[in-house]
């Protein structure tokens, strides 16, 4: 199996459309859908609307205008996606099956052009075309939103993508990286291995996420219960406004440098690069992997887990992931045990022994290793050479996928884990991924940064349902599923409000409804990500 980067690390389209079966009325029901080329869909293309080709032709020639010493002075070159037009594609003329976007014909509109700037001064003379035409802008650093809202508008848009700043420049004489916001983390992690034994970075563990994303939301990571997230790291920033002046800390203001680091940073304009404090690894760490059918006397294992994963030392991090078997019938359901300690196994199986006995972990099941091979570890490649973190087109099989997250501030009833094996088993792949807080995450205000779940949160939830099957009606009974189990857990997680991580949007909490829409209805859904970090939030977006 693999864990959350599993859906993340393929290609992704989105499929946004109304059903009044599945969703009401008045509610659109956004799914992922995972796959790798266009041509293996049943949809139609056709069905999407249609854009003015005058707006492309609008949007080139502003591109082109007084910049005559650009790569813009070609427009005629963006139109057909020549081997020279590597910074502009138009999408309705693009067929190259390394495209990340071929699949965009399932949102509402199409973009327009699709930016991949090489240059500083090519985003700033995009901005700056789009306010003049009135067209939206869409910042794609990964590619990796649950929701694909990088990819999606009700109006005409853009999307610049990233892909070409991805510069990693590492001090470790101050240990700081300056970082550019087309990087993946797995870029970033390569880097740091490459140059020093001693550090590393508490980010995510899935490497092809883009770090623009994957900072502005938060960053969840095995290291967070000693470090933090990723976000509580970043130290400076240099953000383009609306008006193409780029601003760091200083010149944004703190109130912006706030907003950026968890609230979303493409609402404040396009974050250039990031600069991160590396944090101390040491030179040797352990993991562990342990795997248990959810048999009745294996649920308390998941039970015991949550008084042991949150309160145990902060230098260990065990997560739990339940899912279904693959092999054989019939269909079972086991729980991993994957956690990663920092220091050896000497000083890991005492701490074991002590705080979670009924694992009976032994000095056999664990392995000592570099913190860059932890990344692999988690990343489920340990043993691969380090390049596979350079990897920005991992894919795994087709698979359609809806998601949602919860945090848990209460131990839930054994009973509860029962019920979710039931539940799994009606399902091929279910995915729930528990990751412990606590530790350096309680440690710091709720009020620090936008991300508010801190103190009082013992661990975090994802869900997830996967299906395989292109058709509305394995999608209706899919997201009726997920919806469902959500339900059922609501009296366990998070109250007034339930709590939801933004990096695993959820649209289901709620949208704005337009240009008009008030602050009571948008705190519906912004206060789910945010608490009442929200407030202060709109005061700047």
């Amino acid at each position: 199996m693999r864990d959350s980067c599993h859906q993340e690390n393929v290609q992704i389209c989105a499929l946004t459309v109304d059903f009044k079966e599945l969703a009401g009325p008045t509610e659109s029901v956004s799914i992922f859908i995972l796959c790798r080329y266009l041509k293996h869909s049943k949809l139609d293309p056709a069905s999407t609307i249609s854009i003015d080709p005058l707006a492309s032709e609008q949007f080139q020639s502003c591109l082109s205008t007084n910049h005559s010493n650009s790569i813009f002075k070609n427009p005629k070159n963006l139109t057909n996606n020549t081997p020279d037009s590597l910074i502009y594609t138009d999408f309705s003329h693009s067929s190259s099956t390394d495209s990340s976007f071929l699949n965009l014909n399932f949102t509402t509109l199409k973009p327009i052009l699709i930016v991949k700037p090489k240059l500083e001064s090519e985003i700033k003379r995009s901005i700056l075309c789009s306010r003049k035409l009135g067209v939206q802008v869409r910042t794609k650093s990964g590619g990796h939103d649950y929701e694909g809202l990088s990819y999606l508008s009700q109006s005409p848009f853009i999307i610049i993508d990233l892909i070409n700043l991805r510069s990693i420049n590492i001090n470790l004489t101050d240990e700081t990286a300056w970082i550019q916001s087309g990087a993946t983390i797995g870029e970033l992690y390569y880097k740091i291995a490459k140059i020093s034994k001693i550090h590393g970075f508490p980010a995510g563990t899935c490497p092809s996420v883009g770090v623009g994303g994957h900072f502005s939301g938060g960053g969840f990571g095995t290291l967070m219960r000693r470090h933090g997230l990723a976000a509580d790291n970043v130290v400076d920033a240099r953000l383009m406004d609306a008006n193409g002046v780029i601003r760091d800390r200083i010149a944004m203001g703190e109130d912006v440098f706030w907003a950026l680091r968890g609230g979303g940073a493409a609402s404040f304009g396009v974050v250039l690069s990031w600069k991160v404090k590396l944090v101390r690894a040491p030179e040797k760490v352990t993991c562990f992997l342990s795997q248990h059918t959810m048999k009745p006397e294996m649920t308390k294992l998941v039970h015991r887990w949550q008084y042991v994963g949150s309160e145990v030392d902060e230098d260990l991090f065990i997560r739990v992931i339940i899912d279904n078997t693959q092999e054989g019938n019939p269909r079972r359901v086991k729980s991993t045990f994957q956690a990663l300690f920092l220091g050896g196994i000497d000083r890991l199986i005492p701490l074991m022994n002590q705080k979670f006995p009924e694992l009976g972990l032994r000095s056999e099941d664990c392995k000592e290793m570099s913190w860059i091979e932890s990344v692999m570890f988690f990343n489920w490649k340990l043993g691969q050479p380090l390049e596979s973190l350079l990897d920005r087109q991992q894919r795994y099989e087709d698979l359609y996928y809806k998601a949602k997250s919860d945090f848990v501030q209460t131990p839930l009833p054994e009973n509860v884990f029962e019920e979710i094996s039931k539940r799994f088993l009606e399902k091929e792949t279910p995915l729930m991924i528990l990751e412990p807080l606590d530790g350096k995450m309680s440690e710091i205000s709720e009020t620090e940064s936008p991300f508010p779940h801190r103190k009082g949160n013992l661990y975090n939830i994802q869900y997830m349902v996967k299906w395989k099957v292109n058709e509305v009606e394995e999608m209706n009974k899919n997201v009726r599923w997920m919806r469902s189990l959500y339900d059922y857990m609501s009296p366990y997680g998070s109250a007034s409000p339930r709590g939801g991580y933004l990096n695993y949007r959820d649209l289901d909490l709620g949208t704005n409804k337009g240009i008009n829409t008030s602050f009571e209805d948008t705190r519906k859904w912004g206060e789910r990500y945010f608490k009442g970090n929200f407030k202060r939030l709109i005061r700047f977006g």
